[in-house]
């Protein structure tokens, strides 16, 4: 018999009764009922009941084992009595009697429980992350994680995509974050950066005539951590294509991504044909563009209804031709205590409120009157006009935002979130996936006071060189599109700008002039002078995507070895401070900010 076991604790079954069996694993709860130990032992495969009596040569040894103690147990397999079966358990229906047991490896006083799964401070949990990974749930995220990225791999794989790994160490580039720079022992004052994305290398591949690359690839990030992305490092399924147009990548994505969604949605519906929604149509529809559409919301422009109105705020604000005002029709919200609670949520975001209509219940009338201090200024014609638009009815509300759009549409946006979730019309229990396209290809930055690009600058502007020459670039569109699903961006990519001299102006209107353009992406701008096929790519984020799947907005709940949110690795120690030996090595001294 093996050294360790004959079965894993997963394995035994009503067909083993009455054989002997050797496993090993972790005591997961050890229960004493009148003298008779219960043990349920654990291993990565599953769980047996163990069974010691004080007849057993083992019971003086299993009197003193506890939790998460390692241990080998040889026993008998029997059935359970009648009535004790566990149906949930794979095992359930046996039991070991145990006749011996080894102790492999005993464990000291747990700082948190792996039975159960109570709530413990995320510091502990990632301080003794080898314990919270034994824990079943996060097991099994970790092992669904894997999974997914196995179904990615093989359905690209099957759309003819080739695997390729780019470097790690290479050269610093904006991609819209900080780099992670490593010093050169070999070249003293210089930096490799590790990638943000291996976006110019995958274009070269495609300028190497390999024509479909795929790969899951480390991306590193010097930004500030969140729920939804996690700090230092992420992982994505990159991809490039070439000789194709924005429709070719739609095909060829579309179909891998719907079917891992279907194949771990665990029956829950899932989008077959998704929607291409503008992005100016995503922020005026949902004020954001990355829409939950779980949610049936869609807010409205009604500036004609308020245009010389009663309600001289909004009126007044309509003289500037910039200024809009949106609705966001609430269908079941029209009680005055629920529009009081979004008017003082509205005022918790820093807002000086939220004007609302509402449509009381019990209206007979063709015509449902409206309440409220909006209907009121503004009258019964132009009121019910409003409802009309919204098509709302008796027992519905509508709730404004006005002013430049550009300034409130964030708050808009999470106005309409809210009123879905509190009046219950999210449908939680589905997957809404959707394109979101044209995307403005620059946008002004307030901070530098210039034009800068607004998504990803390698992309391919809408009419070309044409449009960056004789058009006011804040209107270019640009061959780019994210997917969004359930309120969160899963993925972002573009058709390519591969003619050099687009690349070059491309830059120019963004304050980079042609030799900078040289120094900092010239392997791709030499590639560009030697016969550069159309291509285009994209990359979903496998965090984002396995966070969906496994039911959690917390990203540390499905990643291995997560840092904290002060982008610390506690468990190992990271970031440490260098030793003056590597230092000198790497002719660095620290320069470091007075406490």
């Amino acid at each position: 018999m093996h050294r360790y076991r004959s079965h894993t604790c997963g394995a035994l079954r009503a067909s083993d009764v009455g054989s002997t069996a050797r496993i090993s694993g972790w005591c997961h709860r050890i229960r004493d009922h009148g003298g008779v130990l219960f043990i349920d032992l654990r291993d990565h495969y599953g769980l047996t009941q163990v069974v010691v009596d004080p007849d057993s040569p083992a019971f003086k040894l299993a009197e003193s084992v506890r939790a998460e103690w390692v241990i080998r147990v040889d026993g008998r397999v029997r059935s359970r009595p009648a009535g004790t079966e566990n149906p949930e358990l794979p095992t359930g229906q046996v039991e070991m009697y145990a006749t011996e047991i080894e102790v492999l490896g005993p464990a000291a006083e747990l700082p948190m429980p792996v039975f159960g799964d109570v709530e413990y401070p995320e510091e502990t949990r990632l301080r003794y992350r080898f314990l919270d990974l034994r824990r079943e749930k996060l097991h099994k995220n970790i092992m669904t994680r894997g999974a997914i990225v196995d179904a990615m791999r093989a359905k690209m794989k099957g759309q003819g995509f080739f695997e390729f790994q780019t470097p790690i160490l290479t050269a610093s580039s904006p991609e819209g974050a900080r780099d992670f720079l490593v010093p050169s022992r070999l070249h003293p004052g210089k930096f490799y950066a590790l990638p943000q994305a291996p976006q110019q290398y995958k274009q070269l591949i495609m300028m190497s005539g390999f024509d479909r690359y795929f790969q899951i690839a480390p991306c590193f990030r010097d930004e500030d951590p969140r729920a939804d992305r996690l700090p230092g490092e992420f992982y994505q399924l990159d991809l490039e294509m070439s000789f194709v147009e924005q429709e070719d990548i739609f095909a060829a994505v579309e179909p891998v991504i719907t079917s891992v969604f279907e194949q771990f949605a665990e029956g829950k519906p899932v989008t077959k044909n998704w929607p291409r929604i503008p992005y100016a149509t995503s922020m005026q529809k949902y004020g954001t563009d990355k829409p939950d559409l779980r949610n049936p919301i869609e807010m409205q422009d009604v500036s004609e209804h308020f245009r010389g109105s009663g309600f001289k705020v909004f009126a007044r604000m309509l003289e500037d031709p910039k200024n809009r005002v949106w609705a966001i029709p609430g269908t079941g919200g029209g009680s005055r205590a629920f529009c009081d609670r979004m008017n003082s949520w509205a005022q918790g975001e820093g807002q000086p409120g939220l004007g609302y209509i509402m449509w009381r219940e019990g209206q007979e009338s063709s015509e449902i009157p409206g309440a409220g201090p909006l209907a009121n200024n503004i009258g019964p014609e132009r009121t019910e006009a409003v409802r009309a638009q919204l098509g709302l009815g008796a027992g519905d509300a509508a709730f404004f935002v006005a002013g430049n759009p550009e300034k409130f549409v964030r708050f808009a946006g999470l106005a309409r979130t809210r009123v879905g979730e509190e009046l219950k019309l999210v449908d939680h229990d589905r997957f809404e996936l959707a394109w979101i396209v044209d995307f403005p290809f620059y946008e002004w930055s307030e901070d530098d006071k210039k034009v800068d690009f607004s998504h990803n600058p390698f992309s391919m502007p809408q009419g070309g060189l044409e449009a960056l020459n004789n058009q006011d670039p804040l209107t270019i569109k640009a061959f780019q599109y994210d997917i969004a699903c359930n309120g969160f961006e899963i993925a972002s990519g573009g058709i390519r700008n591969h003619r050099p001299e687009a690349m070059v102006k491309a830059f120019e209107i963004a304050g980079y002039d042609e030799a900078t353009v040289q120094e900092r992406f010239g392997g791709l701008y030499r590639a560009f002078q030697y016969g550069a096929p159309p291509h285009g790519g994209m990359a979903a984020g496998v965090d984002r995507i396995v966070m969906l799947l496994c039911g959690t907005t917390n990203l540390r709940e499905i990643s291995i070895f997560p840092m904290n949110q002060q982008a610390q690795d506690i468990l190992m120690g990271a970031p440490n401070e260098a030793s003056p030996k590597q230092l000198r090595e790497l002719h660095i001294r620290t320069n470091l900010p007075e406490k």
